[in-house]
């Protein structure tokens, strides 16, 4: 296929040696014109050049199919080793690429692309008569089609441990390379980093004779994209393994997984990305098994309703909605724990998400079908319950793949959080627990009971995912009432007693952060608590004490503080 619009200036000839010319004739083909385009671009076609493609990719997907689909259309293709062997097993035969750089790979394979006659045909501007000279005086030919997607990083290094030197090895310097040479010059080079462009690559070629501009922009961005991508993970693993959590500059690398309807509200549009640093599986990784793609606000809720339940070792359900818990609870049976869950609040449930840590089984779906819910999220449903819970309408399915057992596990942006702020982020170090028995501080003069103890750690564990101000009354491994988002500790006290009613008696109460004022613990003994877990640090410690004693209540001091905005 001879070029169609590359050109604006006509196109050299040799007046280089007997060899430099022979070896340009053999890198051209016979002028063979569709008779759509043959009087539409003749003017532009002086020689009749064929186009060239390099190919060298490391993902084969469709490669065969696309060179064939090339070949047809009298492209003449060249590839390095590893692909030119592919094809050759498939029986599609082309150039290697030592026929345009006159030398052998070397270095095992590293440096095989590296070479004037490559990147001068790749970077030379068609629009420019002198640089079209320089590659006349060289006996360089154009490179018109760069077909590169690099040799995978981040996915290989999570798949197993390796050593550092095996990782270097893995780093593709010259497929970047390429790519970047290729995306610089978009005006006369189709940059094809990924195998869902080559059919419309082909149609295109077919069609007009060339890749449209509109495409060759849009292969360049992206294919800068993945240069970039590809870059940031390297640059992460470097930074995890030298220990720089923030390095002076942070790159994140955000894998598109999904359009979403709209944003957070109608008029905003959205999507869902996901960290290529993060290994363990979450929200982002679900599957939709029934009722589509979920909303930018159910994802939300999805990943806090799963967060939560992933955080409990025992079977354990939660309910969520608008970013908080409405309930949750942890039991023998996933069933039970359910209905605990659901029992701190019915009302607030309606319409909201049900997360759970266990394989759904039947009997816990035929309870979440008899309530109105968006999404129930899951490592799994057994057939009873996806058959049972299928047959609701709208009710959206997720399963969540297991976390891999073996290679990294999260790593650059994955341990760390995110706030944004004007012309910026905030950026910060995951929230952990980090908390064992041995750091809890009796305060008061009664110690906690074995059960109370229990009660206290299971809420201490919820109430650091509650939106702060954050209270979190519990019983029986079961929250009762959640009170989050108040800027009056004592307001957010105070909703969580209203939601529990007469269940606040004999339950314990757990605090994101320390009590400014006694006046929380006050109305918290009045209606029946009987221990408290906090971090502890005002300057009024002493009398929250008092209050405490003064009840017989058992006070917990932590150390650490959770608050979440």
């Amino acid at each position: 296929m001879p070029r169609a619009g590359l050109y604006s200036a006509p196109r050299p000839t040799s007046r280089r040696s007997d060899v430099c010319a022979d070896r340009r004739s053999a890198l051209r083909g016979p002028r063979r014109r569709s008779a759509s385009h043959r009087s539409e671009d003749s003017r532009h076609d002086v020689e009749g050049l064929r186009v060239r493609a390099l190919l060298s990719v490391a993902t084969r997907d469709g490669i065969t199919v696309f060179a064939r689909g090339l070949q047809a259309l009298d492209v003449e293709l060249f590839a390095t080793d590893g692909t030119r062997e592919h094809l050759a097993q498939d029986g599609v035969e082309v150039r290697p690429i030592a026929d345009i750089t006159g030398v052998p790979t070397m270095l095992d394979g590293q440096v095989k692309t590296f070479h004037h006659a490559v990147y001068a045909g790749i970077l030379a501007r068609r629009d420019q008569p002198e640089q079209l000279e320089e590659l006349k005086r060289e006996a360089i030919e154009p490179i018109d089609l760069v077909v590169v997607n690099v040799r995978p990083f981040g996915a290989e290094i999570g798949r197993a441990l390796i050593g550092i030197d095996k990782a270097i090895d893995m780093i593709d310097v010259g497929g970047a390379a390429l790519l970047g040479a290729a995306a610089r010059n978009p005006a006369a080079v189709a940059a094809i980093s990924s195998p869902e462009h080559y059919p419309q690559i082909l149609a295109e070629l077919k069609e007009r004779g060339q890749v449209s501009p509109e495409l060759r922009a849009q292969l360049a961005a992206e294919a800068f994209g993945m240069v970039a991508a590809y870059h940031a993970e390297i640059a992460a693993y470097l930074n995890q393994i030298a220990g720089n959590t923030y390095p002076k500059r942070l790159a994140m690398v955000l894998d598109k997984v999904s359009d979403l309807r709209y944003g957070e509200n109608p008029h905003q549009t959205g999507a869902l990305y996901r960290e290529t640093t993060h290994r363990s599986a979450g929200a982002a990784d679900a599957s939709p098994l029934h009722g589509g793609m979920p909303s930018f606000n159910n994802l939300l809720d999805l990943d806090v309703a799963y967060r939560i339940a992933s955080d409990y070792t025992t079977p354990t359900v939660v309910i969520s909605k608008h970013a908080d818990p409405v309930g949750l609870a942890s039991a023998d049976e996933l069933v039970e724990a359910y209905r605990h869950a659901l029992d701190t609040d019915p009302v607030a449930s309606f319409g909201a998400i049900v997360g759970v840590n266990r394989v759904l089984d039947g009997a816990t779906a035929r309870e979440i079908a008899a309530n109105s819910y968006e999404a129930v999220i899951a490592p799994g449903f057994d057939d009873s319950a996806f058959g049972i819970l299928r047959q609701k309408s709208g009710l959206e399915l997720l399963r969540v793949p297991p976390d891999p057992i073996e290679g990294m596990r999260d790593y650059g942006i994955a341990r760390l959080d995110f706030k944004r702020v004007g012309g910026g982020l905030l950026v910060e170090t995951m929230d952990e627990l980090g908390l064992d028995g041995s750091q809890l501080q009796v305060v008061t003069k009664r110690r906690p009971t074995l059960e109370e103890l229990t009660d206290l750690l299971f809420a201490w564990r919820a109430v650091r995912h509650v939106r702060s101000n954050a209270i979190v009354l519990a019983k029986n491994a079961a929250s009762v009432g959640i009170g989050s988002g108040q800027a009056s500790r004592q307001v957010s006290v105070e909703i969580a007693l209203r939601r529990a009613g007469e269940r606040a008696r004999l339950s314990v109460m757990a605090s994101d952060a320390y009590f400014p004022f006694p006046d929380g613990i006050q109305i918290a003994a009045q209606a029946g608590v009987t221990a408290i877990i906090q971090p502890g640090g005002s300057i009024r410690d002493e009398m929250a004490i008092e209050v405490a004693d003064r009840h017989h209540m058992a006070m917990v001091f932590t150390g650490r503080r959770h608050f979440r905005h």
